[in-house]
């Protein structure tokens, strides 16, 4: 019995492992799991405004070096555009979230909405003014944390590295 469990244990990871490396030749996400760059889409002139995503829950994005993608949870404030990484110093987070290095090493994007591709550039933000509103309306959106914590704690939760917000922003 405990032989038969080690090998079912083993072909489950095996299918599994064989399903994130075929994921990578996909032409973007599939749900939560990465896929590959995107082959299919119209491309747009970068853009400033992204009202037009208000009150959306997901879009896909890639990052340029490596070219993979991946599905995001969006906040629009302002007509301005913002993502979020959190769990970023746990060990799951550590393992799941490897985008954010990515962009920290080369910040240009695309981003995929309704067969449209727009060409930008993330910054990322800890201290900046309009950093607590950003991180409310994800906490409102997603039901993460709460929704009054002080402004000094919103900062002090960036600057400790443990959520990375960004900034999508014209190249």
């Amino acid at each position: 019995m405990v032989r038969l469990i080690g090998t079912i244990s083993l072909v489950l990871a095996l299918l599994s492992v064989t399903l994130l490396v075929l994921m990578r030749f996909s032409d973007g996400p599939v749900g939560m799991l990465s896929g590959g760059e995107f082959r299919t889409g119209q491309a747009q002139l970068s853009i400033d405004d992204w009202s037009f995503l208000e009150g959306r829950e997901t879009i896909e994005f890639q990052t340029s070096s490596p070219a993979t993608s991946r599905t995001i949870w969006l906040v629009v404030l302002d007509g301005r555009l913002y993502f979020v990484s959190g769990y970023m110093n746990t060990t799951l987070g550590k393992l799941w979230k490897q985008w954010p290095a990515y962009v920290a090493q080369d910040n240009a994007i695309l981003i995929r909405v309704d067969g449209a591709i727009y060409p930008q550039r993330l910054d990322r933000l800890t201290d900046q003014p309009q950093v607590p509103a950003v991180m409310r309306k994800f906490a409102a959106k997603y039901g993460l944390g709460s929704t009054d914590t002080s402004d000094a704690n919103v900062y002090a939760m960036l600057e400790a590295g443990e959520a990375w917000l960004f900034e999508v922003v014209m190249p």
